[in-house]
């Protein structure tokens, strides 16, 4: 028997499927044979998830996690939810911080109430709640010092997802590359189309670290962790990888090498997003699960994206 029909009787729930990582996940799913259901506002639009109505095991629920109810009926018959609906990254909380709070925290309350610790709960959880780095290296048990309410919200949401007993929490490193649901807010991916539209690109503090990951990738470790849940519940993972740890200036030389822009490092000025860490990704490795794209593939593939597509920086939910 092999993997697309041992799967075919599971139904996994995606909250939030039609954004970033949910349209890239929820294909991956669907290949491997699970049933999805996805529930989404869409608030950003059904543009990533069109194709999917076409695929047979593909369910839809338009609704928002905001409503215990809605949570409730859209839970029915799941074996798995992967819990993906939030305002994700610093600027979209910060211009709306009630409205994120609502839907990161009390949202995630409802989630939990609904599995009611019988489903088991994959989280999408930020290595933003590390904020300012406080030791030389980030482990799963390093203290958490969220800067935003961004941080802040995942970090309580992380506590909420645990009362659940039956969970996975994963703390991502920044997301990058090209997803049916475009985002451009995302560091690689906005220094990227900046190089390629405009030319031209001012980066302050260019010596502070980032983690990275690959959207495919991510999608990737919420196939791996429901085939391993046995070994990975009850546990918070760092995901990304040990050799995508890069400065920002090293980013923009990375893109230098392959476009032809003014790059210009600004002595005065600071991003009001702190973040500035490394992260040991080794807990994760150990299990066998390594990313598959490096950051130059990922630029590669958002400059050909770039080249044809002419768009403001989205704030989106992953």
């Amino acid at each position: 028997m092999g993997d697309s029909d041992k799967n075919k009787d599971k139904l996994v729930l995606v909250t939030g499927g039609a954004g970033y990582v949910g349209t890239v996940l929820v294909d991956r799913l669907l290949h491997e044979g699970y049933r999805v259901r996805v529930l989404d506002s869409l608030k950003f639009g059904p543009h990533g998830i069109l194709s999917f109505f076409s695929r047979d095991r593909f369910e839809f629920m338009k609704g928002d996690i905001r409503n215990r109810e809605t949570v409730l009926k859209a839970a029915e018959g799941a074996h798995y939810i992967v819990h993906l609906a939030a305002i994700v990254g610093f600027p979209a909380c910060r211009k709306d911080p009630e409205l994120s709070r609502d839907i990161n925290v009390n949202g995630t309350k409802h989630v939990v109430e609904v599995a009611a610790g019988k489903i088991p709960v994959f989280y999408a959880s930020t290595g933003s709640n590390y904020g300012k780095m406080l030791e030389a290296l980030c482990t799963e048990t390093t203290p958490l010092n969220p800067l935003t309410d961004y941080g802040r919200q995942k970090t309580e949401a992380e506590e909420i997802i645990k009362q659940n007993k039956e969970f996975v929490i994963f703390r991502f490193a920044t997301a990058f590359g090209v997803s049916p649901r475009m985002r451009l807010d995302l560091l690689p991916n906005d220094f990227t189309y900046k190089a390629v539209r405009e030319r031209s690109l001012i980066v302050y503090e260019k010596h502070f670290m980032r983690t990275f990951i690959h959207v495919r990738d991510m999608a990737r470790a919420f196939l791996f962790a429901i085939d391993n849940y046995d070994k990975m519940k009850g546990e918070i993972y760092n995901v990304g990888s040990n050799d995508l740890n890069y400065s920002k200036e090293a980013i923009c030389r990375m893109i230098l090498n392959k476009v032809d822009y003014y790059l210009h490092f600004a002595d005065i000025g600071k991003d009001l997003d702190q973040r500035d860490y490394l992260v040991s990704y080794n807990k994760l490795e150990k299990l066998g699960y390594h990313t598959s794209v490096s950051m130059e593939q990922g630029i590669d593939e958002l400059i050909k994206l770039s080249e044809v597509i002419d768009i403001q920086n989205p704030h989106s939910n992953v």
